[in-house]
Parts: structure tokens; C-alpha cells; sequence
């Protein structure tokens, strides 16, 4: 079966992508260590089963993850809907300078994704993080400015609230916000940042809609993490939090057994439940979890389905902050 098709934005700013995306982060940083041979194959993979929505980031790495990505699509590039992002800065040493959204900055950034990913164009450039001593409009002007260069198709935005997204639209259609959104992670229905894209015609790609793995069932034990996996130090991931997300999990995955699938295709199927406009991106460096996560898109959750797992998974539900350091989330 074909895997389906979504579209993000709406007018010219319009574009589609395969209805489940596949984030690229993982495989070089963050979770763990890296297998460049093993990561080409999954994206691969994911290519040749019609998962064409990949995104990546030049800070992930730093910068070793769009090489990577470019590696795996040189020669496929007619195969692939990318996306990457500036913004959070960071040196080649790993070392972090904090969020840039100054114009000569976003240019900069832009050409030196273009030379590691060895590609033409970006069909889909967002700010990764707001930076709030540079007016949103000055950072968007350089941004149009790139479009109309042809260096970038469609642009987006992350992790940025409602007055900052009416204010960057305004100067630019926005193609997709992407924001954190899952079972455990459902703020953005409460806060009006999906009211607003909604209204703006604006698509929603949802970032760790696996809950950073959690709600895949297989953590049990922050023991389960090496040693340079950043969910050590994640607060929902340490003492009390960890064990009250732990029971919410376990109510996820006993409704996962009752509809016979997996509590990973589960958690996917209820993100690609919330409307045709949201596209989740669940990342992956394993074949197996790969074709786990696309076999989600054939579950189709029943009006009882989403009862139960907004029963289990309210807003607010999960224990802990998404991160240690939400300074710069939702600006």
C-alpha cells in the first residue's frame, strides 16, 4: 500500500509531503551513538517505501547530519521533500552560541546547508528557535530573500508562540510550524498555537510524537540510555517524573494490545489522527523501528480509540518539563 500523502500550508506556500516524515536528528547526536552506514540504509528505506519527508538540522552534529543526510540523498535528490533549519548556533567543536536570527546570520546559514547537504535547493527552511533580540520581521525579510533567490522553496518555523507566528506570516507565508506534540506532549491544543496555524492555513509537523521514544514501550529504566544520550539528563526522564510516565505508558500500551498493535504505531496513529494538516516525523536509526513506525499510518484509531487515550494521556499528563532549559521555547 502506497503511503499516503498530506499537505502542509495552503496557497503558494502550499506543499506536499508523504503523511509520516522521518527525523533525522538521532543519528548523529543526542541519542546515543551513531551508525553512519546503518542511518544511510534507513533513509533508504524510507525513500523506497515512499517515506520521501526528511528533516534534519544544521545543528545537529553540529553540522555532521546534513552531511549525512546529503550523503544518503545524492543521486535521489528528485526522491526527497527536505527540510533543515538555522538558528540555533552552534561551532564545529559542539559548543553552543545561542539562538541567531540576524539577517547576515540566516544567509550565512543557509549557504553552508546548502554546500554540506550538496543539494540546490531547500524545499523546506525553518527557524529552529526565535531569537528574541532581532524583530522576527528583519529575520523573516532575510528569509523571503532567499525564496525569491531560489536557495529555499517553502519556510518554517519552530517552537515560536502565536503573536510571533501572525508576525513572521505576515512578512512571509508560513508553510509549517514544527512544535513538539504527542500523547505526552499536548500543550499546543491549549496554548492557541494550533488554534492559530489553523487559521493561518499554516501545516503542523510534529517533532518527538514518540515522546522522545518513551511511548514506543521499550524504556523502561533510565539504564536504557547510554551514556551520551541527552534523555539521561532530561527532566522528564529522572526520578518521581520518570516513574509516573512510566504508568502512563503502560495505560497507552495495554489499549495498544487490545487493538493488536504496537504502542509506537499507536501513539503515531493518534498524531495522524488530530487532522489532515499535522504530520508527524518520528525518528529512527533502525530498520525495524522504521517499518514499525510506517505500518502506523495503517491504524485508524475509532471515536472510542481517542476516547480512551484522551482518558489515559490528557493535556498535561506527562511529569517534568520537555526540556531543562525552556528559555527558548514557544517565543
Amino acid at each position: 500500500m502506497p503511503v499516503p500523502r498530506r499537505t502542509l500550508g495552503t496557497g503558494a506556500a502550499a506543499l506536499e509531503v508523504s503523511a509520516q516524515g522521518l527525523g533525522c536528528m538521532g543519528m548523529s547526536e543526542f541519542y546515543g551513538t551513531g551508525d553512519d552506514r546503518g542511518s544511510i540504509a534507513v533513509i533508504h528505506a524510507a525513500l523506497d517505501a515512499g517515506v520521501d519527508f526528511l528533516d534534519t538540522a544544521d545543528m545537529y552534529g553540529p553540522f555532521t547530519n546534513e552531511r549525512l543526510v546529503g550523503q544518503a540523498i545524492a543521486g535521489r535528490r528528485d526522491d526527497v521533500v527536505l527540510a533543515t533549519k538555522f538558528g540555533n548556533e552552534r561551532r564545529e567543536d559542539g559548543s553552543r552560541v545561542g539562538v541567531n536570527g540576524r539577517p547576515d546570520y540566516v544567509r550565512r546559514a543557509c549557504d553552508a546547508s546548502l554546500q554540506r547537504l550538496g543539494v540546490e535547493h531547500i524545499d523546506l527552511y525553518y527557524q529552529h528557535r526565535v531569537d528574541g533580540s532581532v524583530p522576527i520581521e528583519e529575520t523573516w525579510g532575510a528569509l523571503s530573500e532567499l525564496v525569491a533567490a531560489g536557495k529555499v522553496r517553502h519556510l518554517g518555523i519552530s517552537e515560536a508562540a502565536p503573536e510571533t507566528i501572525r508576525r513572521a506570516h505576515a512578512t512571509h507565508p508560513i508553510t509549517a510550524l514544527q512544535t513538539e506534540w504527542s500523547l505526552w506532549t499536548r500543550e499546543v491544543e491549549d496554548d492557541d498555537v494550533l488554534a492559530t496555524v489553523r487559521e493561518l492555513g499554516i501545516g503542523f509537523v510534529a517533532y518527538s510524537p514518540l515522546g522522545r521514544g518513551f511511548l514506543s514501550g521499550t524504556i523502561r529504566s533510565i539504564d536504557d540510555f547510554e551514556p551520551t544520550d541527552f534523555r539521561r539528563h532530561s527532566p522528564r526522564f529522572q526520578g518521581e517524573n520518570f516513574a509516573k510516565n512510566l504508568e502512563l505508558v503502560e495505560r497507552v500500551r495495554e489499549i495498544a494490545a487490545a487493538r493488536g498493535v504496537a504502542p509506537s504505531q499507536l501513539a503515531l496513529a493518534w498524531v495522524l489522527a488530530q487532522g489532515p494538516d499535522v504530520v508527524p516525523i518520528p525518528g529512527t536509526k533502525r530498520l525495524a523501528y522504521l517499518h514499525e513506525n510506517i505500518g502506523a499510518l495503517d491504524v485508524v484509531l475509532s471515536p472510542a480509540d481517542l476516547a480512551a487515550l484522551d482518558a489515559v494521556a490528557p493535556i498535561g499528563a506527562a511529569a517534568g518539563a520537555r526540556y531543562a532549559d525552556m528559555s527558548t521555547v514557544n517565543r
